[in-house]
């Protein structure tokens, strides 16, 4: 399974998880693929802008589908040890694989790795598009006598289909400070949101800052409608490029948040927002919002709900500040708690701000360590931006997911998790468990949780410590844990562990504490008292399952 192509600091990003199918046939030229037609955007990217021409966006998916450019293609051809060090951004062992110029390869050159080739080699592995209009459409740059790629176009594979994505060179390839309008491909923020959603049928899903249509790309599979918007119109025209490559159908907006969609509302929100937290100033499209501090992450969440239909679910990745002497549950939830809205909220990481601002100069080319840069500039940079944090007291910057559902009840459910551990990622899988099951419990008495029947689930163990005394060995610590469960995990007493190993879905939870309680002479309502809200949460995180 190919991992997620490298592209600056997403080369250590967690991998999507892929399985591919068979390649996606262009669209015909007589029809128009790109996008549906509205008012607010047409169905093809604006004159001026790169791949505005749909012919030359199908002829270049054949030349590239012709030469077998997918995951699995380029993957064959690089070797497992190539393949393994672009994974990690070094390209060297990628371009010795790729030397002798077969049609693969010299696309794999151009569009991956950054090469410049001899135009004549270009002309015959993109005999189609053909260079002139492959220049004319921003596909292909002149560098001195020979040609390279003006566009990142790679291969994606996901949800068992394959993909190609069409997005900006970053600044790894070609090195010095991103473009304004810079417009992000897949990486590991983009990865972790399309893992997080959950993947059920829906009648219409909304794609706030799509950008070059990532998550777009993944709601087409299970969503009727996909609105996709974005303020940089560069990233639209990208996008509609994207979607035209796939034989997708997208309604592509301009607009910033919730305002190409007024009136409107949707099953399914997704959201990778430009969250980066700074004092407000608008460098780069794919990072800032123009808003100081974490302001457009707290108006993306606390404006959703009016554009969630009854039932809908909104998925958003955040940043959010941290300052001193606080606690981040405090401010993400004074968020959540303003939608009205069901909420799981997991922080993944809590950011250095001296290492948040170094990781974001170097992802945008701001750093000055490439050949001519300024390093002086890159200095005050930052050491404007870490006064600006300095001024705010921020200690940190959170990260994470958060997971918003309309339900209208007028007492939502909030959860705020903070999950660091390896293994511990929000997927659509676990997210919509995690909703299913804290809805089935909140909605039972604990008269009604005693009469169910649970059962421990399989993927369950049991870790115990124990200290050496004077008498032997002592446990000090029994806990279960969910193996792949995020948060899924339950410190026990000697009766709990008794109690869940007899929960195996054939009794209602009420016998086994009368028969817990017979055995060691205790009063089964004070069991049952003491038990159950462990029990809740065992079932909350899906270590025990009703049967």
């Amino acid at each position: 399974m190919p991992p997620d192509w490298p592209r600056g600091r997403t080369a250590s990003g967690r991998p999507a998880d892929q399985r591919l199918a068979s390649p996606v046939e262009p669209a015909p030229d007589d029809t128009d693929a790109a996008v549906t037609v509205r008012p607010v955007m047409e169905n093809r990217a604006p004159s001026g802008r790169p791949l505005s021409d749909p012919g030359v966006v199908d002829r270049l998916g054949a030349d590239l589908r012709a030469a077998g450019y997918s995951a699995d293609g380029v993957t064959a051809l690089l070797g497992d040890s190539a393949h393994r060090a672009l994974g990690r951004g070094e390209l060297a062992p990628a371009l010795r694989a790729t030397r002798d110029r077969s049609r693969l390869a010299t696309l794999t050159r151009l569009f991956l790795l950054g090469a410049a080739e001899d135009e004549p080699v270009v002309r015959r592995v993109l005999p189609r598009t053909g260079v002139a209009d492959a220049l004319a459409q921003g596909v292909l740059e002149r560098d001195g006598g020979r040609l390279r790629a003006a566009l990142d176009i790679r291969p994606y594979g996901a949800d068992a289909e394959e993909f190609l994505l069409v997005s900006d060179l970053d600044s790894d390839t070609r090195p010095g400070p991103v473009r304004r309008d810079h417009v992000l491909g897949v990486g590991a923020a983009s990865i972790t949101l399309a893992r997080a959603v959950i993947r059920e049928p829906v009648d219409r899903a909304l794609d706030i800052g799509t950008g070059c249509g990532v998550q777009s790309l993944h709601l087409a599979s299970h969503a009727g409608s996909v609105v996709a918007t974005d303020t940089n119109p560069r990233a639209l025209a990208l996008a509609a490029a994207t979607a035209r490559l796939n034989g997708q159908q997208w309604d592509l907006r301009e607009g910033s948040m919730y305002e190409p969609v007024a009136g409107e509302a949707f099953d399914l929100i997704v959201c990778n927002p430009p969250f980066v937290i700074g004092a407000g100033e608008m460098r780069f499209s794919y990072r800032d919002s123009g808003l100081a501090g974490d302001g457009l992450c707290q108006a993306l969440v606390e404006g959703i709900r009016p554009y969630l239909r009854p039932g809908g679910t909104g998925h958003l990745l955040a940043n959010w500040i941290v300052r001193e002497d606080t606690d981040w549950r405090e401010r993400v939830g004074e968020w959540v708690a303003r939608t009205g809205c069901d909420a799981w909220v997991v922080q993944r990481e809590m950011a250095d701000p001296a290492e948040y601002v170094g990781l974001w100069l170097t992802d945008a080319g701001e750093d000055g360590k490439s050949a001519g840069a300024d390093a002086e500039r890159a200095v005050t940079l930052a050491q404007n931006w870490l006064d600006y944090f300095a001024a705010e007291r921020v200690k940190g910057i959170g990260m994470g997911t958060i997971t918003l559902r309309r339900n209208d009840s007028g007492s939502p459910s909030v959860t705020l998790d903070e999950l660091t551990g390896a293994g511990e990622d929000v997927t659509g899988a676990e997210a919509a468990g995690f909703l299913r099951r804290r809805a089935w419990t909140e909605q039972r008495t604990d008269a009604q949780l005693l009469a169910s029947r649970l059962a421990l689930c399989p993927a369950v163990i049991l870790e115990q410590r124990s200290l050496l005394g004077h008498e032997g060995w002592t446990t000090v610590l029994r806990m279960i844990r969910r193996q792949g469960g995020p948060g899924a995990t339950l410190q026990l007493d000697q009766w709990g562990q008794s109690l869940l190993a007899g929960c195996s879905g054939t009794v209602p939870l009420q016998v086994l504490v009368d028969l817990l309680a017979t055995a060691h002479g205790l009063s089964p309502e004070a069991l049952a008292a003491a038990v159950l809200p462990s029990i809740r949460v065992a079932v909350i995180r899906g270590l025990l399952e009703p049967a």
